[in-house]
C-alpha cells in the first residue's frame, strides 16, 4: 500500500486543482483590488471616528473570498460541503454608516469574480465603482442638512433667535424643545442658503441667546 492509497477521499488529487501560477495571480490581484477598495475607503469616509482596522477587513476580505471561491471552483463536492460550512457564520458586529455595507459587498464581488477569472470585468469595474464613490461621497452641498442646539434667557430671545435663522436659512424646522426656569433649549434642523455659517457668530451675540451650536446632521442624532 503505497501513501496515496491511504487518502481514499482522493485528498492529493486536489492539491493539484488549481495550479501554482493561478493561485498566485489570483491573490496579487486580489490584493491590489483590495488596497484600491481601502483607499476609497479612507477617502471618502465621512463617520465621525475613521476605524484603520475596517479598511484592512477590507483587503483581507477580498483575499479571502479569491481563496474560497477558488477551491470551490476546483472541485464539485467541494463547492456542495463549502456551502453548508458558511451557512453556520453569523455577523454580530454592527455597521454604523450605510456606505460600510456598499464596501463589504464591493470586496465580496470583487474576490468572486477574481477568482472566476473575469479579471477585466474585476478590474475595469472596479476603477469605475471607485471613482463614483470618491466624485458622489465626498459631494458636499449646502442642503445638507444641520443641527442647531440654541439656548435662550426666555420666549422673547427665542421669537427673535428663530425669525432670525428663518430669514438667514433655507429651511428651519424645530424637533425638540427643553424649557426650565430661566433657560430654553431648542433643537432646530436647517438648511443652509450657502456653505457660509457666519450667522451663527451674529445668533449667539444676540440679547438673551446664551449660546448656539450647529452640528452637522448625519441621521445619527437623538433630540
Amino acid at each position: 500500500m503505497t501513501f496515496s492509497d491511504i487518502f481514499k477521499s482522493s485528498f492529493l488529487e486536489n492539491v493539484t486543482a488549481v495550479s501554482v501560477l493561478d493561485m498566485v495571480i489570483a491573490i496579487v490581484l486580489a490584493f491590489c483590488v483590495g488596497m484600491l477598495i481601502f483607499y476609497v475607503y479612507k477617502k471618502t469616509y465621512s463617520g465621525v471616528m475613521y476605524s484603520s482596522s475596517f479598511g484592512v477587513t477590507l483587503v483581507a476580505l477580498t483575499m479571502i473570498t479569491t481563496l474560497v471561491i477558488l477551491a470551490v471552483t476546483s472541485n464539485v463536492v467541494l463547492s456542495l460541503g463549502m456551502v453548508g460550512a458558511l451557512s453556520i457564520v453569523r455577523f454580530r458586529t454592527a455597521i454604523k454608516e450605510p456606505l460600510d455595507i456598499a464596501f463589504l459587498f464591493w470586496s465580496i464581488a470583487a474576490g468572486i469574480i477574481l477568482a472566476a477569472g473575469m479579471i477585466p470585468l474585476a478590474v475595469i469595474g472596479s476603477i469605475i465603482v471607485a471613482v463614483i464613490l470618491i466624485v458622489f461621497a465626498n459631494r458636499k452641498s449646502s442642503a445638507n442638512p444641520y443641527i442647531i442646539v440654541l439656548s435662550a434667557e426666555d420666549q422673547k430671545a427665542e421669537n427673535a433667535a428663530v425669525d432670525f435663522l428663518k430669514q438667514n436659512t433655507k429651511k428651519c424646522v424645530v424637533k425638540s424643545k427643553t424649557v426650565q426656569k430661566g433657560l430654553i433649549e431648542v433643537n432646530m434642523e436647517i438648511r443652509l442658503l450657502d456653505e457660509s455659517t457666519e450667522f451663527i457668530n451674529t445668533l449667539a451675540d444676540m440679547d438673551g441667546v446664551k449660546s448656539a451650536v450647529l452640528v452637522s446632521y448625519n441621521g445619527d442624532y437623538i433630540g
